[in-house]
């Protein structure tokens, strides 16, 4: 049996279509609003969920959120128990200290560190991302055997990412093994070292 068309509240196609064009909404809310749309435009259930490549209980579930609760039951429901938390000292020090032997490899993925901590490596791959780090590349990245490592990679990031009112903030690598002038064969501008 058919589902007769959802009855919407008055303005609420208005907000769906704003979601559903929007370019910052999240998108589980645009499938959500396209959902519902549908559903009051009187397509079937199964039609919606086909488009979709979800299940038709899916479209059941939000069309019923829809009835109960209006536009506020689009929204993800508060989740019970405790929030996750993510040590991220713990992470990047893990990723600035040589993988285990037993894995046999030189750096870490964000596969192999999100098994090896039991977090999702789509996690390991944003912290890499917010901090700039990228083990897989010799070029710039050295492992550190400082305990005091994980302190000191938030004060420079933090200096970095939100400097004092007219700072100049230089970087100076005081191990740089680099001989005077190697980097000046490069052809093109950009970033340079300098060697004293």
């Amino acid at each position: 049996m058919r589902a007769a068309p959802l009855v919407l509240r008055d303005g609420d196609r208005e907000i769906l279509q704003a979601w559903i064009r929007s370019t910052t909404m999240k998108s589980g809310l645009v499938l959500r609003a396209r959902i519902i749309t549908l559903a009051a435009d009187g397509v079937a259930h199964a039609e919606i969920a086909r488009r979709f490549d979800i299940s038709r209980q899916t479209v059941i579930n939000w069309r019923s959120r829809y009835q109960t609760h209006g536009i506020d039951g689009l929204h993800d429901e508060h989740r019970s128990g405790r929030p996750r938390t993510l040590d991220r000292d713990k992470l990047i020090t893990t990723t600035l200290t040589p993988p285990p032997r037993k894995y046999g490899v030189t750096h870490w993925s964000s596969r192999l560190l999100a098994d090896h901590l039991g977090i999702a490596h789509g996690t390991v791959s944003k912290v890499w991302s917010e901090y700039g780090v990228q083990p897989w590349r010799a070029e710039t990245f050295k492992f550190s055997t400082d305990p005091e490592l994980a302190g000191k990679v938030t004060d420079i990031v933090g200096l970095y990412m939100n400097p004092p009112e007219n700072a100049i903030v230089l970087c100076v690598d005081e191990k740089s093994r680099a001989p005077r002038g190697a980097d000046e064969s490069r052809a093109g501008g950009g970033a340079r070292r300098r060697s004293s």
